[in-house]
């Protein structure tokens, strides 16, 4: 069956569709960091003008440096990517076999790829009435079917939900007495660091983690992702790209952002407790029903009433942009998800969504 794949951050055809500029929207379906990109990263744009002039370093060598400083690992367990995105449509070509599992709902994208490439695509679904929990014992009896491939994104995407070290090493192990590759994508990890899988699954030859730099660092604009893997993964990876896929000011704005430890500390502070008052104001309303999440967004169910899709159009007049979740695989049209994003904003969003619920109270029948 024909899915669409759209995305949140749509804001300048939203803008054109309105007749009002990308500047006037408050974008919550986007979940990129509220304070913008670091700082350094600035300066190091500004000093990388010049070098326009040059092809940039086609080895990423700089920036895999820093990213071995910033994880604790060999600067040979990364391959550097025009975003994540694009390691994603790589991937396919580079893992054997032809049939996938894809723990929905999840990043539409993975399914999109593993199309273009001729795999068989199936879903392995987490339930919002068990807080999209993962059932190892289900799990297992799931891959014994026979899968190359298991596809995880941990904080889940749009659920938020962190599965922690243990989980994941449980699960790469069933993916390895499987015969069954880990895609672990930890796009949202750097909000919470602390659980990432990838001092205890890269080693093994049968995973790989995705990271994005977009999303923390807020440059979605330069296009930045990575991966971490054992070395021949990384080695094959890198054979497969385009030369000068990264260009100069992506890869320096993503070497500074690293360094950037004042800048990163304060977003993870803000971002948690932001997402503890926008929680809060959002379970008041007893039309919905908020997950809980460790990422910077939350997903949010509206309890019966309208659907995400008509509160999305009531939100537009006012300049606010959600993300209508419907077509994420397992979510049913009263699910979308928003992004944490400054005080004064968060505020705002939840006084236009109090007025359109009580709209929606006071004309419906008693």
């Amino acid at each position: 069956m024909s899915r669409s794949h759209d995305h949140g951050g749509a804001i300048f055809a939203t803008a054109r569709r309105m007749g009002v500029p990308p500047s006037a929207f408050i974008d919550f379906s986007a979940s990129i960091n509220p304070l913008g990109f670091p700082a350094l990263a600035r300066d190091a744009i500004g000093r990388a003008l010049d070098s326009l002039v040059h092809y940039p370093d086609a080895g990423h060598q700089e920036l895999k440096e820093a990213l071995a400083h910033y994880h604790g690992l060999p600067s040979a367990h990364f391959v550097v990517a025009n975003g994540s995105t694009e390691l994603i449509y790589q991937l396919p070509a580079v893992l054997s076999g032809k049939r996938a599992l894809i723990a929905a709902p999840s990043f539409s994208e993975y399914e999109r790829a593993l199309n273009r490439q001729q795999w068989e695509v199936r879903h392995f679904l987490l339930s919002p009435e068990d807080g999209f929990s993962l059932d190892l014992a289900r799990l297992e009896a799931k891959l014994a079917e026979g899968y190359d491939a298991f596809y995880l994104c941990n904080p889940g995407n749009p659920s938020g939900t962190l599965y922690p070290p243990h989980v994941v090493d449980q699960v790469c192990e069933l993916c390895r007495e499987a015969g069954t590759f880990l895609v672990l994508d930890e796009a949202f990890m750097d909000f919470c660091e602390e659980a990432s899988a990838k001092h205890s699954v890269i080693d093994g030859g049968n995973a790989l983690i995705l990271r994005s730099m977009t999303k923390f660092f807020g440059i979605p604009g330069l296009r930045l992702g990575y991966a971490m893997a054992n070395e021949p993964l990384c080695g094959r990876l890198d054979a497969l790209g385009v030369p000068w896929n990264v260009n100069t000011l992506a890869l320096a704005a993503g070497s500074a952002s690293l360094q950037d430890q004042e800048h990163n500390q304060r977003t993870i502070l803000f971002i948690d407790q932001e997402r503890r008052f926008l929680s809060g104001q959002l379970c008041s309303f007893p039309q919905l029903k908020v997950y809980p999440s460790r990422a910077n967004f939350l997903l949010v169910e509206i309890v019966g009433g309208m659907t995400a899709r008509e509160l999305a159009e009531r939100l537009l007049p006012e300049l606010v942009i959600i993300r209508d979740c419907a077509t994420f695989y397992g979510l049913s049209p009263h699910f979308f998800r928003i992004a944490v994003r400054t005080r004064a904003e968060n505020e705002r969003f939840v006084a236009c969504l109090g007025k359109i619920l009580a709209s929606c109270a006071v004309s419906s029948p008693q």
